[in-house]
Formats: structure tokens, sequence, C-alpha cells
């Protein structure tokens, strides 16, 4: 398997946060954009951003193929066509919102992924599956695009349709799937950086 391509989720209208772009939000002395890209950067060949507004980002950006803000499926489609036009056999993906997302992320996908004829796996912590944290094979991109035009929109339904392997990450203090929804949630992830 050629390394995969590293996927930013960042395409959701903070609709908790009062419609703010997430991915300029600063945690600490970087964006959560730049945060989560560096922590992606040496997990893959290459990072791209998925979003919907303008990010503050020095990586190529694309928007979601189907217009709408039909939820991260929608981001993960982009990714994957954008993938397929570079060659890539799988994509790897994140949320924008998660910035302390397991540092052998990559790794455990591809492990777990073995275990699918596609390599389809998503990764779970304690509290169940992580949806958006998942290496998604580039032949899966026509039956999602059907999938979203059936007027679909739950990652669980779709990964769980295709079979997906699941990496599974221990429990940890903070947990490696925090994700920031609310500015109180930003608060306390700055007492963990």
């Amino acid at each position: 398997m050629r390394e995969p391509l590293g996927i930013v989720l960042a395409g959701g209208r903070g609709s908790r946060m009062g419609q703010i772009t997430k991915a300029d939000l600063k945690l600490g002395e970087e964006t959560l954009l730049a945060r989560v890209e560096g922590r992606l950067a040496p997990q893959c060949h290459d990072v791209v951003v998925v979003a919907n507004a303008p990010v503050q980002t020095k990586r190529a950006v694309i928007k979601d193929s189907i217009p709408g803000f039909l939820g991260p499926l929608a981001g993960i489609l982009a990714g994957l066509k954008y993938a397929a036009g570079k060659d890539y056999d799988h994509i790897v993906t994140v949320a924008v919102d998660t910035p302390f997302f397991p540092c052998d992320l990559t790794p455990n996908l591809i492990l777990a992924g073995g275990e699918h004829p596609l390599g389809f796996a998503i990764a779970a912590g304690s509290d169940g599956l992580h949806g958006t944290f998942g290496l998604w094979p580039v032949a899966l991109t026509a039956s999602l695009e059907t999938f979203l035009n059936d007027g679909n929109r739950k990652v669980r339904t779709f990964t769980e349709a295709n079979n997906a392997c699941t990496a599974l990450f221990p429990t940890t203090d903070p947990d490696m799937f925090f994700n920031i929804n609310t500015f109180e949630q930003l608060k306390d992830a700055e007492t963990w950086i």
C-alpha cells in the first residue's frame, strides 16, 4: 500500500460555537488546524484540508464535492475524489476539532485495515467508534457518493454497511478523541496542552 494521503476535515459550520470556523480557533499559540496538521503530517505522505470557508493554512484546500453542508461524509468524499486524481489508494481522515488524536493513528488503522479486502478501518476508543478517524480506500468513492446522493448522512451507517474494521485505541487522559464543540471544551483543552 502506498503511504496514504492525510485529510483534515474542517468543513463544518461550527453551529454550537456561533457559526465560527473552528479551524482558526487558537489552542495555545497555534490554531486548531495547525495543531492537527502538525500531528497528522508525520503519519501521511501529504496533508490536504477540506474546508468550506477560508482557513489559514499553507496546504491545499478543497471543498465538499456535494454542496449543502452534508456532514463529514461529504468531506471524506471530497478527499477520496482528490486522492483518486493524485493516484493514492487510501486517505486517512481526522477532524479539525480533535487536536489530541493518536500520534500512531495511521499505522494502527493500516494494521486493522489489513483484515478488510479494501483496507477500510475506523478508529475506536473506550467510548465507541470515531468514524471521522479512518483509513478510507479510494475504491469506495462511488458507493459513498451514491450513499450521500440517496440522502444518507450517518458515518456509522456507511462504515457498518461496508464492514469497516476497527482499530482500537486505549483510554488516555486526556481522551485522545476529545473534540471541541463549545468554548468551555476549548478551555478544557487549554489545560491539557
